[in-house]
């Protein structure tokens, strides 16, 4: 069974590597594109399946004026050949993988049926050398990637809808701030997906500052009959660039000064913070001194406290204060926790 999918599989794929007339594709270009996409066939064979199988039931021509043959469809002929050939089949497979941890769940869903026509196209070609590609590539996160959030069939399906269509949204919409619900009417502008939270940006009623609106926290939503407002100018792109998603503290870039531990030198040498980075051995020891060119945001401060005791900010001072103080609560904490449990022990003691 395997052998007959991989021949009219191989079929499928050379008529669709075939271009219609005036266009020509030479005998040997065939055969090597085939052989980039995983089939196992020499020139001898490819020349039976064209002559032999495909002209047969195919306006499929042959120019051989002169060698190498080049193949051509006539010029009215219309293809309506299956989309999924190998190379998409895999690029499905291995795309579901990383877009699992990046689209909300009922996106991911809906497109389960192509996710699994590519499953079984390469189920079923297990002689085909990128059939096996799924069982030896693996794409991981960078760092801990969080479960993306839940969110409601129905509201996405209205989202989408406005979106798409340009309309304004009524929504009910959880306020993390307040802990409570609101009624909102929302203008969409655009859709971000960020890490495991995807997020509406749109303006807000009858103002024009643009807001985001994480899509898990809209609990109803509905096409509203109002007018939907556009935002002159805006550019979702440049939104992102000038660090809408990177919660920055102020417009500036910051110059960070740090003292790093010989891993963390490592780990920046090959995968920089910025453009704008430099790393100097220090005097004594075997640390580095790192300088860089950063965006004032709370993302890069994250990265600093995740890396504990490695790292040694020395500018600017409101992070190296803030890492500081992050430290002296953490201590504090501990040591109640240990004064705590010392009296409980020594209660219990005193009882005996």
């Amino acid at each position: 069974m395997s052998d007959v999918r991989d021949t009219l599989f191989r079929y499928l794929t050379l008529l669709q590597l075939i271009p219609r007339s005036p266009g020509r594709i030479a005998t040997p270009v065939l055969l090597e594109k085939l052989r980039e996409r995983g089939f196992r066939v020499d020139a001898r064979s490819l020349q039976r399946d064209l002559r032999d199988k495909l002209a047969l039931h195919f306006p499929l021509l042959c120019d051989d004026s002169h060698k190498p043959f080049r193949w051509y469809f006539d010029r009215q002929f219309q293809s309506h050949l299956p989309a999924l050939d190998l190379p998409s089949a895999l690029t499905l497979v291995l795309a579901e993988e990383h877009l699992k941890g990046l689209l909300p769940p009922v996106v991911v869903d809906q497109l389960s049926p192509q996710f699994a026509d590519a499953h079984r196209v390469l189920d079923d070609l297990s002689d085909n050398g990128l059939s096996q590609w799924t069982q030896r590539v693996r794409a991981l996160p960078n760092g801990k990637a969080l479960l993306p959030a839940s969110i409601d069939n129905a509201v996405w399906q209205c989202v989408a809808q406005a979106l798409l269509e340009n309309r304004a949204l009524e929504v009910c919409y959880l306020s993390r701030s307040r802990e409570s619900h609101k009624t909102l009417i929302l203008h969409p502008q655009g859709l971000v997906s960020r890490y495991s939270v995807t997020y509406v940006v749109a303006t807000v009623g009858d103002y024009d500052d643009i807001r985001q609106f994480a899509l898990h926290r809209i609990r109803h939503a509905t096409i509203s009959q109002r007018p939907w407002r556009a935002s002159p100018g805006f550019d979702l792109d440049a939104y992102i660039a000038d660090g809408a998603f990177g919660y920055r503290q102020t417009p500036d870039d910051v110059e960070l000064v740090a003292n790093v531990a010989p891993h963390v030198a490592w780990l920046l040498s090959e995968t920089p913070l910025s453009n704008e980075q430099h790393l100097e051995p220090l005097a004594h020891g075997d640390w580095q001194r790192l300088t860089a060119t950063l965006p004032d945001d709370q993302q890069t401060l994250w990265w600093l406290k995740g890396m504990g005791a490695s790292v040694e900010v020395v500018k600017p001072d409101t992070w190296r204060e803030e890492i500081r103080d992050d430290a002296r609560r953490i201590l504090a904490r501990a040591s109640c926790r240990t004064s705590r449990a010392l009296d409980a022990v020594a209660e219990e003691e005193s009882s005996l």
